[in-house]
């Protein structure tokens, strides 16, 4: 992902720095390279979910499963200072459990202080099960007009989430036999670490791996790292269903395959996921139009659905649940990774259940004590 972040960051900087050569200015450079990049990841040491280790004196950190993507850690830091102990949980991005792949997410216990996000902590998803019907109907509808299922997807997590769905849905026969394309190297690369970690999978998709077939497979399913063959896209007839990233629509190939296909009313955008105030995603969502991609407008003719059953990320009640599930005294919590209006609604949600909690929305550069 750093190599790939590096990658897109050169790219952007070469195209700002041309245009600022034409006025006259100086040029830009990415914030890290590829060489960097490399050079990091060699310095990273990995730490199993669960293993204690000790960071600095009186410190110790413990990787805990956030349920959210593949690898992903709660941080819980057990904190000494002289006669005074203190566990201070980070939860990070947390997954909503029952998810289609992953374990759920583990509660954490004795937690002194709480930080935690709160993307959806104003909000609730709709029914999973539900939404995946739907999913099925408008595939099925674009399929039939000869249009194309245009997919801006997460390359690790939201892509193979989506992949693994789209082979049940065929198993079970409410797919039509149509072309599918994962169209991103990064998701490509981020698919063969999933099917190296089994030991992260729930048990469903793991008797799946063990006793059927391989979740992330398809014979009509076609994975894409050249960019030549990407652009052989372009010239795709007939309806098919193309992957790519990023969500949001900010970077990678996702903004070719927009280009190309969201002037015609046959096709069809379908989100799946979460996109932030003001990226292209969230502009497409809300109905703008035209849409600048690339620096040039473009009528938004097809169709633009948006489901959040793929979204990893829990909601508001999945929150709650999962602070619940967690033990402790949590004197101090601090509500972040969140809008403002998520965010603020959360921290009230979480001071109505905890009154003997200082419940804090931090704001830039405010600066705290924690209680203990």
């Amino acid at each position: 992902m750093l190599e790939d972040s590096a990658r897109i960051q050169q790219h952007d900087a070469e195209y700002v720095s041309k245009k600022r050569a034409k006025k006259g200015e100086s040029p830009v450079e990415p914030l890290y390279s590829i060489e960097d990049a490399a050079q990091a990841v060699r310095q990273f040491v990995s730490l199993n979910y669960d293993r204690p280790m000790n960071i600095a004196d009186g410190v110790k950190l413990t990787f805990s499963d956030a349920g959210h993507i593949l690898g992903s850690a709660q941080v819980i830091l057990d904190i000494k200072e002289g006669d005074k102990e203190i566990r201070y949980l980070f939860t990070g991005d947390i997954g909503r459990g029952g998810h289609a792949i992953l374990r759920d997410p583990e509660p954490v216990e004795g937690v002194d202080v709480l930080h935690i996000e709160s993307t959806y902590g104003n909000r609730l998803h709709g029914d999973r099960d539900m939404s995946i019907v739907e999913i099925a109907k408008r595939i099925i509808e674009t399929a039939h007009r000869g249009g194309k299922i245009i997919i801006p997807a997460f390359s690790v997590g939201r892509t193979q989430l989506v992949v693994y769905t789209l082979h049940q849905l065929q198993e079970s026969g409410d797919l039509p036999d149509i072309p599918i394309f994962v169209d991103s190297p990064l998701s490509v690369n981020a698919t063969e670490v999933f099917r190296l970690h089994p030991e992260c999978f729930n048990e469903e998709i793991y008797t799946f791996l063990r006793e059927k077939d391989n979740p992330f497979g398809m014979e009509n399913l076609q994975y894409i790292r050249q960019v030549s063959r990407s652009i052989k896209l372009n010239q795709l007839k007939g309806p098919a269903i193309i992957i790519s990233s990023s969500g949001m629509c900010e970077g990678g190939r996702i903004r070719h395959h927009l280009k190309n296909n969201i002037e015609d009313p046959k096709n069809l955008v379908l989100f799946v996921g979460y996109c932030a105030q003001h990226t292209l995603g969230s502009r497409i969502v809300n109905g703008d139009s035209p849409v600048n991609i690339f620096g040039e407008p473009y009528e938004v003719k097809a169709q633009v659905a948006r489901h959040d059953a793929f979204s990893g990320h829990a909601d508001r009640d999945e929150l709650v649940s999962h602070v619940e599930a967690s033990s402790g005294v949590m004197k101090d919590i601090y509500v972040v990774h969140g809008e403002e209006g998520s965010a603020l609604a959360f921290g009230d949600t979480l001071q109505s259940i905890n009154p003997k909690s200082r419940v804090t929305v931090p704001i830039f550069n405010q600066e705290l004590d924690v209680l203990y």
